[in-house]
C-alpha cells in the first residue's frame, strides 16, 4: 500500500497551518497542541524543513516558524521529500541496482513510470492549494449552516 509517513503528514499539516494563519508564524508547541501532534516529533520535522529552506525560524519570545517562500511556490512533493527523502515505489533505483532480479525484472521500468507520475502530481499541488482547500471547506460549512437557518 502506498502511503505517506506520519512525518510527512505532520510536515504538511504544519505547512498548511502556516500558510493559513493570519500572523504567518507559529511556534512548534502551538502547532503540536492545535493538531495533537507529538511535540518532539514535530520539532524534528520542522527542523528538517528549516534545513531544506522550506521554513524559516526565529528564536525568542516573538519567534516561531514561517514559510521559507510563498506557499504557491512550495510543492507537496518538496515537503514530502524534505522529510522522507526521494519518493519511491520499489527498493531498487537508477543508482542502486544491487537487487538479485535487477537484470531480469519486468516490472521495474513501469513502476518507475508510475512513481514519476505520482511525483509529478505531488509537484503540481502546492501548499497554497492545501490552504485554499481549508478555506473552501469552511465556506461550505458556513453556507450550509446559513442555509439551515434560512439566512
Amino acid at each position: 500500500m502506498l502511503r505517506l509517513t506520519k512525518r510527512a503528514d505532520y510536515a504538511l499539516i504544519a505547512m498548511k497551518h502556516l500558510a493559513s494563519v493570519d500572523e504567518g508564524s507559529a511556534s512548534a508547541r502551538a502547532i503540536a497542541e492545535r493538531y495533537r501532534i507529538p511535540s518532539e516529533i514535530l520539532a524534528k520535522v520542522l527542523q528538517r524543513l528549516v534545513r531544506c529552506r522550506l521554513l524559516a525560524s526565529e528564536h525568542g519570545t516573538k519567534g516561531g516558524y514561517t514559510l521559507g517562500r510563498d506557499p504557491s511556490r512550495i510543492s507537496v512533493a518538496e515537503v514530502v521529500e524534505a522529510v522522507d527523502g526521494p519518493i519511491t515505489l520499489t527498493t531498487c533505483s537508477e543508482s542502486d541496482n544491487d537487487c538479485e532480479q535487477y537484470s531480469a525484472c519486468t516490472v521495474r521500468d513501469p513502476l518507475w513510470q508510475i512513481r514519476d507520475r505520482i511525483t509529478e502530481s505531488l509537484e503540481s499541488f502546492s501548499i497554497a492549494d492545501l490552504a485554499k482547500g481549508r478555506v473552501a471547506q469552511q465556506r461550505r460549512r458556513v453556507a450550509a449552516t446559513c442555509q439551515e437557518r434560512g439566512e
